[in-house]
């Protein structure tokens, strides 16, 4: 897979792998998680730690080949989620 816009690769990231890998195709697109906003409803593999902080340090989602496009297909429910935080 070569760099272009729904892949990035950082092996020289001190933190590289963040996560257990599955092959060669680690994408470091999105480091951080777009999708952490949306809770329960990320689709991710994620548990809630006992003083309520999300660990998503079982998922892969933004980390395979297709994590771009869905996240990307997630984008709207991003938005809606950050529309209700602006009016808090």
């Amino acid at each position: 897979m070569k760099n272009n816009y729904d892949y990035f690769k950082n092996t020289e990231c001190k933190y590289f792998p963040c996560h257990k890998t599955e092959g060669e195709n680690f994408n470091c697109l999105f480091c951080y998680c777009p999708l952490y906003a949306l809770g329960d409803k990320c689709g991710g593999n994620f548990v809630y730690m006992e003083d309520g902080i999300k660990d998503c340090s079982n998922c892969l989602i933004p980390h395979r080949e297709n994590g771009y496009s869905y996240i990307a297909s997630k984008f709207s429910e991003i938005y809606e989620q950050a529309k209700k935080n602006r009016s808090k």
